[in-house]
């Protein structure tokens, strides 16, 4: 079916609503809608599988805008197309409290898959939402029963293509054969600065081929719709590859500025959204509107895919009459609840059990719930043998192609790629019937900063198994001794960072991470053996922080996390009988969850009128919101075997002691000694 006015009148609406919303916000990107808008009409018009009433619709395709900065394309399709985004939201564009934000943000606006803005996260989501097709049509599809066979596509542009993480997440849907994701990079040779050929003279086409990706081209993306049309059809032909479609586009079409930089990142002028309007058939008088035509021909593909789901609807009941189990599983994953009963596999310790590293305490809780959750999907990036990440008797996640596993595998080899593991597993939960997992060094959960912040923000499930999570790793030295990290994940909104002290922590720690449906976890785990304690226990731990060791008429309380905790129990002895000095311990395994809990809570693990002292072999920015005094390590690490590093910095039960004996006398005269928790306000948010 070939191409007509109205089609045309469509692209030029999108690119006439891309220039009145930013000129209206007076702030925006008009360039990329204005040169996407042809690609995203024949995308929506004629493949795009949606329906508007209902955007969880499981078997819909997702859409991607990883060049977020045209976020307004995608408002504009949406707000065309019949999604829950009126005229008014496209005029509040960029406004406080608008559902049109100036990035794609995916718990604001209804149709947006996920969180984007960041250049290249978009794209490596998109490798994470095909991953989880991929995955979850080889677990529930049966002959005769298609279930999940969507598509995931994906716009992006120069800059997202400069970033590495695309490149890493690119490479591995590579080697993945997700022939599911098609990609089309808008080739405008523009970026904020002006010319790519300043930077970027790359040939992109070439380094995704040799990625294993099926590489098209379309010369002309400002009229060719056939071409465009021809290439989204050869691309789904392919299906052991994703597709690259490098689309040749003018950025900004239709403005006195077209093709340069000054059109990229500023509304147009008045005149020229005169003039653009002249030219392409709108009355320069008006602004925002829509031509009924236009929205008649949306309407027609909404209506379609309404009846698509319908369809879908009826197959999914057959289903459930020929495999039950199957869609219980399925239907139980859409509506976001766990299995019931799986809590009941987590292991639980006493003091008689043998000290267990914790990234070997979280083994053992993997291997203990593997088969009870069974959309736990995850892996490593190249550290298997010392994140423990992977299950007794996983299968790996790989293209059968290759015989290194099945799509229907849970555990995914993500290579050396922390920052794509992040984002990838931020598509994985955007999915909706995966939850996901990666391992890494706890240090290096800083290369995918990026990504976890995204998390965050996005309000995603999120698991990271973030091992040799401190000073205690050892000879490794100070590139690899985490002091910094958690004290930025802490400082990161809706993010639980846990170190836990003993395997009742440990399984405290995964409880909250699963049953956490819109907060991502960072799980710090030691490399050394630790004791299991007298007084921990899962429902005390999961309140975040607790009294490990009381003590009456206590002179102070030592605060701690992790592998210091044991210590800190070991110094009360010390203390006892050196100094003639009570203490009591509190465990603190998530500052995140501590802080949710009530005041009343809180301050009878940190009371008023005694002091304390926090311990933790990391730097002590954060732990003024809990303790009066704070011993930690705020210079970078040294390498040698973990005793020796401990006892160089005076972490061991004298060099705690003194610091308690410190802590003491200097707060020994001070009357109503008050509990930081005891603050003037508690938060505003």
């Amino acid at each position: 079916m070939g191409y007509t006015d109205v089609d045309r009148l469509a692209i030029n609406t999108i690119r006439v609503l891309a220039a009145d919303a930013t000129a209206h916000a007076n702030s925006g990107h008009p360039g990329a809608p204005m040169g996407m808008a042809p690609v995203a009409h024949v995308l929506f018009n004629r493949f795009l599988k949606f329906n508007p009433k209902n955007p969880q619709w499981l078997n819909r395709d997702r859409f991607v805008l990883s060049n977020g900065h045209g976020c307004m394309l995608q408002y504009a399709l949406l707000h065309l197309y019949g999604y829950a985004l009126s005229i008014d939201d496209l005029k509040a564009f960029r406004s406080v409290d608008s559902i049109t934000p100036g990035h794609p943000e995916a718990h604001d606006t209804p149709g947006i898959e996920v969180t984007t803005g960041p250049l290249g996260q978009g794209i490596s989501n998109a490798v994470g939402l095909a991953l989880a097709q991929a995955h979850t049509a080889a677990v529930f599809n049966k002959p005769g029963f298609d279930l999940v066979d969507n598509y995931t596509y994906a716009f992006l542009g120069d800059g997202c293509l400069m970033e590495g993480v695309s490149s890493e997440a690119s490479s591995l849907a590579g080697h993945l054969q997700l022939g599911n994701l098609i990609a089309v990079w808008d080739d405008n040779k523009i970026t904020i600065d002006g010319d790519t050929n300043q930077a970027f003279t790359e040939d992109v086409v070439k380094r995704y081929e040799s990625y294993g990706w099926h590489v098209l081209t379309v010369e002309d993306g400002d009229h060719d719709l056939e071409g465009i049309e021809a290439a989204f059809n050869k691309a789904r032909e392919v299906k052991d590859k994703p597709t690259l479609i490098q689309l040749k586009t003018i950025i900004g079409f239709g403005s006195k500025q077209q093709g340069t930089h000054g059109v990229h990142g500023a509304p147009l002028k008045a005149d020229d959204i005169k003039q653009l309007k002249e030219k392409f058939g709108f009355n320069p008088e008006q602004s925002f509107a829509v031509p009924q035509e236009v929205y008649d021909l949306c309407n027609k593909v909404a209506s379609s895919g309404a009846a698509q789901e319908q369809e879908w609807n009826q197959l999914f009941a057959k289903y459930a009459e020929q495999y039950k189990a199957e869609h219980a599983d399925l239907a139980r994953r859409l509506a976001g609840e766990l299995p019931e009963g799986w809590e009941k596999h987590l292991p639980t310790y006493t003091p008689a059990d043998a000290a267990v590293a914790s990234r070997k305490l979280s083994e053992i809780v993997l291997n203990k719930i593997f088969e009870a959750v069974p959309e736990l999907v995850g892996g490593s990036a190249d550290l298997t043998g010392s994140n423990l990440t992977r299950w007794k008797g996983a299968i790996d996640l790989q293209p059968p192609a290759t015989g290194l596993g099945t799509y229907a595998g849970r555990y995914i080899r993500f290579g050396v790629r922390e920052h794509a593991m992040g984002a990838i597993m931020n598509g994985l939960a955007a999915y909706g019937t995966i939850i996901p997992y990666g391992g890494t060094f706890l240090n290096f959960v800083s290369y995918a900063a990026g990504a976890v912040r995204l998390s965050a923000l996005s309000r995603v499930r999120a698991i990271w198994v973030a091992t040799h999570d401190s000073i205690g790793l050892g000879e490794d030295g100070p590139t690899h001794q985490p002091i910094e990290v958690l004290t930025h994940f802490r400082a990161l909104p809706n993010c639980m960072v846990w170190r836990p002290a003993d395997g009742n922590e440990t399984s405290a720690a995964y409880y909250v991470a699963l049953v956490s449906k819109h907060t991502p976890s960072i799980l710090a785990l030691s490399r050394q053996n630790l004791p299991q304690l007298e007084g921990s226990t899962i429902d005390k731990a999961i309140k975040g922080g607790y009294v490990l060791h009381e003590q009456e008429g206590a002179d102070i309380t030592l605060v701690s996390t992790g592998s210091e905790v044991s210590i800190c129990i070991d110094t009360v002895k010390e203390l006892a009988e050196k100094h003639n000095i009570k203490a009591r311990v509190v465990s603190l395994p998530c500052f995140e969850v501590f802080d949710s809990q009530s005041k009343e809570y809180r301050l009878s693990v940190l009371p008023d009128g005694i002091p304390s002292l926090s311990v933790e072999v990391m730097s002590t920015i954060g732990w003024e919101r809990y303790t009066h005094e704070q011993f930690g390590l705020n210079r970078f690490g040294a390498s040698g075997a973990y005793k020796d590093v401990y006892k160089k910095f005076e972490f061991t039960t004298e060099g705690i002691a003194k610091r308690a004996v410190a802590t003491i006398n200097f707060w020994k005269d001070v009357p109503n000694i008050r509990s930081p928790i005891n603050r003037a306000f508690q938060q505003i948010l």
